[in-house]
């Protein structure tokens, strides 16, 4: 087991007492007044009691997508079981891991909030089982690419209408913890047209473009490499509790006390090799760990038959079903169906009060890809069963 420390060095430690009674803040920080929105809007001015980054945190908290991640699983589909994470629970991990970070930075902990939770709002049902099948049949459609960082900025600009700042959006855009980085260095990002254009490349080149962004702020850097630390030791555990694994069989032998020992040692490590520099550092140790245990994960868990194979089989064909009957119920205009009453009426709705509409018939195929992947897992398996009663999906009920 490779040993990392587990508190600051004594120097550091000392500095940062110092450098706190004195009231010191990074100078690489993001400063409210830096905030930029499209529209200058008079409800959108920060004040004393809510600042720039806060407004963005409080729209985040009232769309529609942010409620719906409690009914969007993490990793496992199809187990009745409370106890195991959610979208709307990791969220929430990533904030406080990225907010502490950020706090023994010496960061604005307002914008590293905003960009944690809203940085999954984009998700499709069924987590990354659900985005492979989406991305699978979008991209057969039309040649475009479906990736969740890149929609959860459409749907906090487009689809609910909200006025977020830049810094927030980019930091969403870049956030994608699959990519890992051992030093995280700032874009030049300038504005809204240069960021505009980086969307477009992520839909037209995919993971070509997404594994290259870098975030603008210190704070998208920090939620970046957060959202790793959250996820990796708590999938662990959840899989150790839906009985997948068992917990001897992690090559560290922490088994489920893995998530503790990396969440307190990661951002341990962090702070020390970031602490007043402009950029976010991990150590060659840290940074070999957490590659290790991301692997075993996958070998593990994420790409074990009772995930994978459980969810492509029962997934796999409900994506596509769902998928080219939405489509033709648009393009026959037939204004009874489900997505017309479900997804657009309601969008509509949201849109007008701030003014806005929903181009909905611009791309029919980005009107389906919006609609499902707004799905919580229940509803898309209730209205994928009430669609084509054929399908089934695994019961794994409470009480057995």
């Amino acid at each position: 087991m490779i040993d990392l420390p587990s508190d600051l060095s004594p120097e550091l430690a000392a500095r940062m007492e110092r450098d706190r009674a004195a009231g010191w803040r990074s100078p690489y920080r993001c400063p409210d007044a830096a905030s930029v929105r499209r529209e200058q809007r008079p409800q959108d001015a920060p004040s004393v009691w809510r600042p720039a980054f806060v407004r963005d945190i409080e729209k985040i908290i009232h769309t529609p997508a942010y409620s719906r991640m409690s009914g969007k699983t993490q990793v496992f589909s199809f187990r009745s079981n409370d106890d195991l994470s959610r979208r709307g629970l990791h969220v929430q991990l990533v904030a406080r891991v990225a907010r502490d970070i950020g706090y023994a930075l010496g960061l604005n902990t307002d914008l590293i909030e905003a960009i944690a939770l809203g940085h999954d709002l984009g998700h499709t049902p069924f987590g990354h089982a659900g985005e492979r099948c989406l991305h699978a049949v979008y991209h057969e459609r039309c040649g475009r690419h479906f990736h969740h960082n890149v929609h959860s900025v459409r749907v906090l600009e487009q689809l609910s209408g909200r006025n977020m700042s830049l810094q927030v959006l980019d930091g969403v855009l870049c956030h994608n913890g699959e990519y890992e980085q051992r030093v995280f260095e700032l874009s030049d990002l300038a504005g809204f047209d240069a960021f505009d254009r980086v969307v477009e490349s992520c839909y037209t080149r995919g993971g070509a473009a997404i594994g290259h962004l870098r975030p603008m702020t210190l704070e998208g850097c920090v939620v970046r490499i957060a959202d790793i630390i959250a996820y990796v030791g708590r999938d662990r555990q959840d899989a150790i509790e839906a009985g997948l694994v068992d917990g001897t069989e992690f090559a560290d032998g922490l088994g489920g006390g893995y998530n503790a020992w990396i969440l307190a040692r990661a951002s341990v490590d962090i702070v020390e090799h970031s602490y007043g520099r402009p950029r976010i550092e991990l150590s060659e140790e840290l940074f070999s760990e957490l590659a290790r245990a991301k692997r075993e994960n996958y070998e593990k868990i994420y790409r074990a038959p009772a995930v994978e194979g459980e969810c492509a089989q029962a997934i796999e064909p409900a994506f596509r079903l769902m998928y080219e009957r939405l489509l033709d119920d648009l393009e026959q205009g037939r204004e009874e169906s489900y997505i017309f009453r479900h997804h657009i009426a309601r969008v509509e709705r949201a849109l007008s009060f701030y003014g806005k509409r929903y181009d909905w018939q611009r791309d029919l195929d980005q009107t389906v890809a919006d609609y499902i992947a707004s799905m919580t897992d229940g509803y898309f398996m209730e209205l994928a069963e009430k669609l084509f009663p054929s399908l089934t999906f695994p019961r794994r009920t409470y009480i057995r």
